[in-house]
């Protein structure tokens, strides 16, 4: 569908369904034959904001609920950085899809069976124990660390440090950890994968999924990079089975946020999930652009108002209110702002 309206639709295409779903095979606990599943795409957009911005979504939706960072974990990854190290540890191109096979079992199939597994592959002793050192990896300080040892390492670990680091201004760093066995089973992922867990394990992956830019053009459409996650309602039920709190969240957009420079797009970024954490859908650009540009998504988007913060504003601990309709603007505190301004 995406494909087919492609050149029309504005980019980055936020895109979502909640599908009834089906699969063939044997019934168990969190996996049923017939499922409903909330899928989210952002379509057009290769930088790390939009991987930041999809965690967070499925974070807020946990949040939603009511669960915080000791129910659930987003486990995160990123294939190039694996890629890296594999690569720069002495693992052949050959031998990388056998070696992501054992890091993504590594938590579930006991270590002499892994070993034979990538021995199998013909990979040697001391590659064998490479794989399963680097799987060990956990922390985005010990992932750098290595990377820091390899070829291409300091590149491949920049969309990762990245995203984080939006995680982490948006105030969602106690919800994620950086932990390589997250691989995920498709080959169709390229870049950061995630998944989500309840923190006691006892679960299946509550959702997953990652980057996958090459996808659509694969299938035969537009050359365009995309990533998306699919959560499922069995796990998430289990999950919730003794809870009864259900999100309130706007479905209109009600602001769209501008960042005047580079340097404030993190005050950008805390004030959205700010504004979000209280009900009201606000949207920013996930690719820094001239305000210009900024406001003409904001008007494509249907926002009925634009909030503009530049240094000025950030050292004043104020933003610029534009009425997208008359054209009135006015310089509100942020404290209003977050305290009943929209009602």
């Amino acid at each position: 569908m995406v494909a087919a309206h492609a050149q029309a639709l504005k980019k980055p295409i936020r895109w979502f369904s909640m599908p009834q779903l089906f699969r063939y095979e044997r019934q168990q606990r969190g996996r049923l034959r017939e499922h409903f599943q909330l899928n989210m795409d952002i379509i057009g957009e290769a930088g790390p904001l939009a991987d930041a911005e999809l965690i967070a979504a499925a974070i807020d939706i946990m949040r939603a609920f009511g669960l915080g960072p000791k129910d659930v974990q987003a486990r995160i990854a990123d294939r190039r950085v694996l890629r890296a190290l594999l690569l720069g540890r002495g693992v052949t191109e050959a031998q990388l899809g056998a070696a992501f096979g054992v890091i993504d079992k590594s938590e579930r199939v006991p270590r002499e069976a892994l070993e034979d597994m990538l021995q199998k592959a013909g990979l040697e002793k001391a590659e064998t124990r490479t794989v399963l050192d680097i799987a060990a990896l956990r922390g985005l300080d010990a992932v750098t660390a290595a990377l820091a040892k390899v070829k291409g390492g300091e590149e491949a670990s920049a969309p990762l440090r990245t995203a984080t680091e939006a995680l982490t201004a948006m105030g969602l760093a106690e919800f994620i950890q950086i932990d390589l066995t997250i691989v995920r089973g498709l080959a169709y992922y390229t870049g950061i994968v995630f998944e989500l867990f309840d923190t006691a394990k006892k679960l299946r992956a509550i959702c997953g999924g990652g980057r996958y830019d090459d996808l659509l053009k694969a299938l035969g459409g537009p050359d365009l990079p995309a990533l998306g996650f699919g959560m499922g309602d069995v796990v998430l039920g289990e999950l919730l089975k003794e809870r009864s709190v259900a999100p309130k969240a706007s479905t209109e957009l009600g602001a769209f946020l501008v960042a005047v420079s580079g340097d404030d797009v993190a005050t950008v970024l805390q004030l959205a999930h700010a504004l979000r954490e209280r009900g009201m859908a606000v949207e920013y650009g996930l690719r820094h652009a001239p305000v210009r540009k900024q406001l003409e998504l904001a008007a494509a988007r249907g926002a009925p108002r634009a909030v503009i913060i530049g240094p000025e504003e950030r050292g004043a601990g104020v933003a610029l209110v534009r009425d997208l309709h008359s054209g009135t603007e006015a310089k509100v505190p942020i404290d209003k702002l977050l305290n009943g301004f929209f009602d």
